[in-house]
Formats: structure tokens, C-alpha cells, sequence
């Protein structure tokens, strides 16, 4: 199965330093709070799959066109982030915030 929704380690670390220079408010253009991120579980699996991850970790980002992301990486048993896609491991980029796709039911919605 080919690797999928994966962004380069330069352009991870673009959006992180963003994220890291901003105001900390997660908020939309259209003025609405991100409560949340959803996570594909076929796609959490994927991460999880990486040669040595044991654990995965996240990391919030923004995109040259303010839009949040949550990216997530393998974590080896040392608690290191597995960032080296010549070794298969990568930056997955495959969360989509919330709102617009926040549950419609529960504590959170």
C-alpha cells in the first residue's frame, strides 16, 4: 500500500515554527474556535506501522493559507520523533479540524 497523506519534513517544520509564532488561538478565518482535530483511524494505524514506532506524537501547525493542522509522527521506545522518510518515516499531514467536522452528538460537539 503506498504512503499517503505525508508532507516534507521542510514544510512540517514551516508550519510548526508558524504555529510557534502565533497567537496561540485556534481560531478560523471565518471567526470559528477549533475545538478538535478528526483522525482517519486507518490512517492513525499507518503511523503506527513505521519501523519502530511505539508511540505516535502530534504537533500543530499552519498552512500558507491559515489553516490548521494537526501532523502527526512515530515516536521510537526512546520517546524520538521518527522523522526520516529514507527510512519510511514521515510527517503525516491526514487531520481535518473541527469545525466542520466536529460530531453532532456527545460532550464535545
Amino acid at each position: 500500500m503506498p504512503i499517503t497523506n505525508t508532507i516534507s519534513v521542510e514544510t512540517a517544520t514551516e508550519w510548526v515554527n508558524r504555529w510557534k509564532e502565533s497567537e496561540h488561538t485556534l481560531v478560523n478565518d471565518d471567526g470559528t474556535f477549533i475545538k478538535g482535530f478528526f483522525i482517519p483511524g486507518d490512517d492513525l494505524n499507518e503511523v503506527m506501522r513505521e519501523t519502530g514506532a511505539s508511540d505516535a506524537r502530534s504537533y500543530l501547525g499552519i498552512d500558507d493559507n491559515h489553516e490548521f493542522h494537526l501532523l502527526v509522527v512515530g515516536v521510537d521506545d526512546n520517546g524520538n520523533d521518527m522523522v526520516d522518510p529514507e527510512k519510511g518515516c514521515y510527517v503525516y499531514d491526514f487531520t481535518r479540524p473541527c469545525p466542520p467536522t466536529c460530531s453532532k452528538t456527545g460532550p464535545f460537539k
